[in-house]
């Protein structure tokens, strides 16, 4: 190279990089394109035009952190009116405005302001904070994006909930991961009350918020550790109220962001991991609006949220808590009543606020009041410009969505029937007679036993040996559980000798018998085979999962026999034996009709939520399959077979094996390959049973499916294409709604999609089965993975795969 072309090199070097220079403001004078971007002085947002994964034709401007190696975007102004021609633009009108239009000229989004100043100038700028505000050349802020939130908020960012006690700025989650508009699911304060915040799905409530002790400061750490701490408040100015928080200097990147799931995270960027990581979101399962009914509540206080009834009342469903409670003892009005104390609750919804009280005046309002069910009181330090620092609270209909042991909590005074000092005086007149009762019946029990004393030390000796026996691998240590126990003895008769005309079934586990227990009672009996493929630790799974669990949608266990060699289980009976038993056959499946189906799979995806999260434990079932589905007389699904069941702890996500059990073709990939499980592995094979339930055929019918493996690459090759009809059943094709079996088979695709980042969780799938508003992200790509001959000598490790197994597809239009 030539020395005397090195300067006249490095000046067009100059000159290049001057060109492609960002800088962090917008002027009269310059407009942005797509290409160009907005960087905030810092380097921590850029602004500039995108278009989201799943469309390139659609182009949005937008806010996202400059620094994250996966655009997240904070922020976006044409959210609902995106730009379809190949190009856009975002200028500074004449009348100090922000004016995004498209290459055709055509308006997309503009602001507006109330300044009119002639001859002045205006710019816009990007600061560090992520806000983007237009400012006249005085510096006069005249429009900011943090006034005009989509479905972030960022900090010290104030968010403002309410102006005049109406509602002024509500968070609009995205529509789906990749689509950035409108959503469903929003939040904002109470429109009759700023007292509290709800989180909405359309118009009905979804979450809401305890409510706010303190009008003018309520802050709270929400993390704290050696490098940061991030703090929120709440601030009432009088006619304005205010939500905002801080992060103290050298923290990483934190975000408030309302999902499209319908959870309000905080988030804080994890620069080990590259990864958002979420500190805090509301609680799911019964913390849900409403989920324990009227006159329910939310208990905390145990080791596993779970409903329950406030004191004197009583479930009007044990089987389903969603419809609340009752009152035992009927309140009258003129009558004596008296009010019980209910501390640590969640105030319950729909009150009355009744201002300028005191806490005497309170309690006399509620008390003379016949109508007033329960009332509560909280002194505020500064009620802003109203001067009120009193709230009385009071409930004149029902009492809603409690909750017992939340951070904010407070005391209930709830109103009961009769005098306190009467029931203690009825009580004791119960309670005497009683004790005698209960000790005559004793003393006969006592006299009894010592009679028969060699018989019955026998029996229970035997007994406790079972108990052991099963309460030996009890991982969550319950030792007050009660197994039911029924005698070997009784199981023969029931059976008639296990004879061959009473049996049911077999498997892997051995044989099923039908039976009548005490000459009326109809059952099951599981009787595991010596040969079997499940051993003792299956039978001892099962029977203390089975035992810790009741839900429509489970299989009810009757009780449970160790007779030497013998081991047995005592199901209830359920007439129309198994889903496979209907679903495979050419014959049988007719009698399954579109409702029947729809109904299985509700069901059995409520039963897994159950088993997932609503039950006091957190369980994977792991062999879900068509098998394990059993049918009452009225096709009611109860989902059976825990011997390959794991429970999770609290704080546990996910479990690795070597000793990978249940059915391919129903295993998840992950499990299937490397032996990790989590709660998305049931959600995989709920998606394969869902594809066998809408179309009838086995996930494993390549001679059914021609130029197909199995069932997943078929369902997916036909939604793909537009042509989802054609995977339907062809005995129900003609009757039932295919707008809606499209749906499910949308769904079924979600489930079993190979990452289990992207499929969703059981309460995101009841949701979408039973809400058709509901928008459905678009799934992923399906892989293909074969099992091959596990190989000799691998330590009983049975995850034997080969990379030339796997198979893909090519994704193409719909």
């Amino acid at each position: 190279m030539d020395v005397a072309s090195l300067p006249v090199l490095a000046f067009l070097f100059l000159i290049l990089s001057s060109l492609c220079q960002c800088n962090d403001q917008l002027t009269q004078a310059k407009s942005l394109s797509p290409g160009s971007m907005l960087i905030s002085e810092g380097g921590v947002f850029a602004l500039g035009f995108f278009s989201p994964a799943n469309s390139s034709k659609n182009l949005y401007i937008g806010i996202w952190y400059h620094n994250v190696p996966k655009r997240t975007v904070v922020w976006v102004a044409n959210r609902d009116n995106p730009i379809t021609t190949p190009s856009g633009r975002l200028a500074i009108t004449n009348n100090l405005e922000l004016l995004l239009s498209d290459s055709k000229g055509l308006t997309i989004w503009t602001t507006t302001n109330n300044v009119t100043i002639e001859g002045a100038g205006a710019f816009a700028v990007l600061l560090n904070s992520g806000n983007f505000v237009l400012r006249l050349q005085n510096g006069t802020e005249i429009w900011q994006s943090f006034d005009h939130p989509t479905d972030t908020i960022l900090p010290t960012m104030r968010f403002l909930l309410s102006y005049r006690a109406k509602v002024a700025t509500r968070l609009v989650a995205w529509k789906g991961p990749n689509d950035p508009s409108s959503g469903d699911i929003s939040s904002s304060i109470d429109p009759s009350s700023d007292l509290q915040v709800f989180i909405w799905n359309g118009t009905l409530p979804y979450f809401r918020a305890a409510i706010v002790n303190d009008l003018t400061v309520s802050g709270s750490i929400y993390q704290s550790n050696a490098t940061y701490v991030l703090y929120q408040s709440i601030t009432n100015t009088g006619d304005k109220f205010y939500y905002s928080y801080t992060a103290s200097d050298g923290s990483p990147y934190t975000r408030v962001l309302l999902d499209y799931t319908g959870k309000m995270r905080l988030l804080i960027w994890n620069n080990i991991t590259s990864l958002w990581t979420v500190v805090s979101e509301p609680p799911s399962g019964c913390d849900l609006y409403a989920s324990c009914g009227p006159f329910g509540y939310c208990d905390h206080t145990g080791l596993a949220q779970t409903c329950r009834c406030l004191d004197g009342f009583e479930p009007v469903d044990n089987l389903n808590f969603s419809r609340g409670c009752r009152r035992k003892e009927t309140l009258k009005c003129g009558q004596e009543n008296h009010f019980l104390t209910l501390p640590g609750m969640k105030i319950p919804d729909k009150f009355v606020h009744i201002r300028n009280r005191s806490f005497d005046q309170c309690e006399a309002e509620c008390s003379r009041n016949c109508k007033c069910l329960a009332y509560a009181y909280a002194y505020l330090s500064n009620a802003g410009t109203m001067g009120d620092t009193s709230r009385c609270l009071v409930w004149t209909e029902v009492l809603i969505d409690m909750g017992k042991a939340t951070i904010a909590s407070e005391n209930l005074y709830l109103r009961l029937g009769g005098s306190p000092v009467k029931n203690k005086s009825n009580l004791a007149k119960i309670l005497l007679p009683t004790i005698a009762c209960l000790l005559l019946i004793a003393t006969t029990a006592l006299l009894r036993i010592y009679k028969y004393r060699g018989k019955r030390q026998q029996k229970e000796i035997q007994k406790r040996r079972m108990l052991e026996y099963l309460r030996s691998t009890d991982e969550d240590g319950d030792r007050n559980i009660e197994f039911p126990l029924i005698s070997f003895q009784d199981i023969v008769s029931a059976t008639d000798n296990f004879s061959e005309s009473n049996m049911l079934g077999k498997g892997g586990f051995g044989k099923v018998y039908k039976g009548v227990l005490q000459g009326a009672k109809e059952v099951a009996i599981k009787r595991l085979g010596k040969g079997s493929r499940q051993g003792t630790e299956e039978f001892r799974n099962e029977v203390i999962l089975i035992a810790k669990l009741q839900h429509r949608n489970l299989v009810k266990l009757l009780g449970c026999c160790i007779h030497e060699d013998e081991k047995l289980l005592v199901y209830e009976y359920l007439s129309n034996k198994s889903l496979d038993y209907f679903l495979f056959d050419s014959e049988r499946k007719p009698m399954l009709q579109w409702p029947t189906r729809h109904k299985i799979i509700q069901g059995v995806a409520r039963g897994i939520l159950y088993l997932h999260q609503d039950s006091r434990l957190t369980i994977i079932h792991r062999d879900l399959k068509a098998s394990n589905i059993l049918l009452d007389k009225e096709m009611v699904p109860k989902i059976s077979d825990f011997g390959m069941a794991r429970i999770f702890c609290s704080d546990q996500h996910q479990a690795n094996t070597n000793r990978v059990v249940g059915t391919y073709g129903y295993m998840s990939p992950e499990y299937a390959m490397e032996g990790a499980f989590s709660v998305k592995s049931d959600t995989y094979s709920f998606g394969v049973l869902l594809l066998e339930v809408v179309s009838g055929l086995k996930i494993s019918s390549p001679h059914l499916i021609i130029d197909f493996p199995n069932l997943i690459l078929y369902a997916w090759n036909l939604w793909k294409d537009g042509k989802t009809e054609n995977l339907v059943d062809s005995s129900v094709k003609e009757n039932c709604p295919l707008d809606e079996v499209s749906r499910f088979i949308h769904i079924g695709l979600l489930c079993v999609q190979d990452s289990p980042d992207c499929r969703p969780l059981m309460s995101a799938v009841v949701s979408m089965l039973e809400n058709k508003t509901i928008q459905l992200p678009i799934p992923t790509q399906p892989m293909y993975f074969a099992r091959r001959d596990v190989e000799p000598g691998r330590n009983g490790n049975n995850r034997a795969f080969s990379s030339n197994d796997m198979g893909f597809t090519e994704l193409e239009g719909r």
